[in-house]
């Protein structure tokens, strides 16, 4: 039975979406009768053990992976609708490793933004933690936590509508992961929609306003953080949440 709750004007809604990979006998079911609405405005955590599905899941939202079945919603329109670049500037996506283009720090921010002048290059550091001198870093110079946040700038350059990030503070040191979370939690309050997948149920604490769990392909339980983490919910749901933290 699929897991729904009441979103007003919902920015996404995942509708029966399965993905299928293989053939015949030999095929998976990374996700299996997936429906719920993603809000607008707000942070929404996915969580649930590893290979549970949850990257898959983030990357149906800018359709790095297309369903099997079942439609994945944007608007009201279904994603293949959208011209897939139009769609990528829209709903930008951070990934766990940073993957800063070769070059200054300045091109970098420049590469989805070809207009984007420098005072405004320079603002985009500020928000993120780095000094402004870092416009005229090399990339190939820069440790992995700048690396992550020039590339959280450099996402942000586009002015994206929706910010997706795929366990984006996992390999940073605490400081620049403190960083980026004061980064995400100030963009959801200034109305920016942030999906994220963490393995950190402290952090999803931190920063959830919606909280969606993820175990062995299904969503199992989805609803505001509070109400999933210490009311009543699934149960599968209920011994992850209590079995991690």
């Amino acid at each position: 039975m699929p897991i729904v709750y009441d979103v007003a004007d919902p920015v996404f809604v995942l509708d029966g979406v399965e993905v299928t990979r293989g053939t015949d006998e030999d095929h998976v079911h990374p996700l299996r009768d997936i429906s719920f609405p993603i809000a607008p405005a707000c942070v929404t955590v996915v969580v649930g053990p590893s290979g549970a599905g949850k990257s898959t899941l983030l990357r149906l939202l800018n359709r790095m992976e297309e369903p099997s079945a079942g439609v994945v919603y944007f608007h009201g329109r279904p994603l293949p609708e959208y011209d897939v670049l139009e769609l990528r500037r829209r709903v930008g996506l951070l990934m766990q490793r940073p993957t800063p283009f070769p070059g200054t720090v300045l091109e970098n921010l420049r590469a989805g933004a070809q207009d984007l002048a420098e005072d405004e290059a320079r603002a985009l550091l500020r928000r993120v933690g780095l000094a402004e001198p870092f416009l005229d870093r090399d990339t190939a110079d820069l440790s992995g936590g700048e690396a992550q946040r020039v590339c959280l700038a450099r996402a942000l350059a586009v002015r994206p509508e929706v910010l997706l990030l795929d366990e984006a503070t996992s390999a940073l040191d605490p400081f620049a992961a403190n960083v980026v979370e004061r980064v995400v939690r100030g963009l959801a309050d200034e109305g920016l929609t942030v999906v994220m997948v963490s393995h950190d149920l402290a952090q999803a604490r931190r920063l959830a306003d919606d909280l969606v769990v993820v175990a062995d392909g299904r969503v199992v339980a989805v609803g505001a953080a509070a109400s999933v983490f210490d009311g009543d919910t699934h149960p599968v749901a209920a011994a992850y949440l209590r079995g991690v933290s």
